[in-house]
């Protein structure tokens, strides 16, 4: 077993083990990764139930593969295996919506000076915000 870093809407760890560059975890961490239990209906959270087509796929012996249940939950994945994380992005429609609101989401970064600032700080104000990466 080692430890797989789970970078969602919270940042996690869960005890699991990487098969073929695929992140496994028990199925009692699928709620603390995603928020989202395994039931025989589909993935559920609170009375919402998404179906799950393949459970072969989902279910790989007593553990639960995280990407293809983030994948089910229609939320874009990215997985390092040499890193032991997994990044979910926000469901493909929450990204939907904001992109036809014009709405950024709520969000906190340092600026030059290491001071953390919120986007709404700005509220009804102009705001360019200028993003670069190296790669």
């Amino acid at each position: 077993m080692t430890t797989i870093t789970i970078l969602g809407d919270e940042a996690t760890t869960a005890s699991g083990q990487w098969v073929d560059g695929h992140p496994l975890i028990e199925p009692d961490a699928l709620s603390a990764a995603i928020g989202w239990t395994l039931k025989p209906e589909g993935l559920c959270r609170d009375d919402m139930c998404v179906p799950v087509r393949d459970r072969s796929a989902i279910e790989v012996g007593d553990k639960v593969n995280l990407a293809v249940a983030a994948e089910a939950l229609d939320r874009p994945t990215l997985v390092d295996p040499d890193a032991g994380a997994v990044v979910l992005g926000q469901p493909n429609a929450t990204r939907r919506a904001a992109l036809l609101d014009r709405q950024a989401p709520e969000f906190t970064l340092a600026d030059l000076n290491g001071v953390d600032r919120r986007l709404s700080d700005y509220a009804g104000k102009k705001r360019l915000l200028v993003a670069f990466s190296s790669w």
